[in-house]
């Protein structure tokens, strides 16, 4: 899996957070797992 410039990576064990500075090949790892890519929020509607 290749690390996306600018995106966040987050660590479901411990909910260490990790931001890409620096694209490139292979896998973050943090508490012996890969991170997974964090979602964004869906903003609330202005109605």
């Amino acid at each position: 899996m290749a690390n996306v410039l600018g995106k966040r990576y987050m660590c479901d064990k411990c909910g260490t957070e990790v931001l890409c500075n620096k694209g490139g090949n292979g896998a973050l790892e943090c508490c012996d797992a890969e991170m997974k890519l964090k979602e964004a929020k869906p903003l609330p509607s202005s109605d």
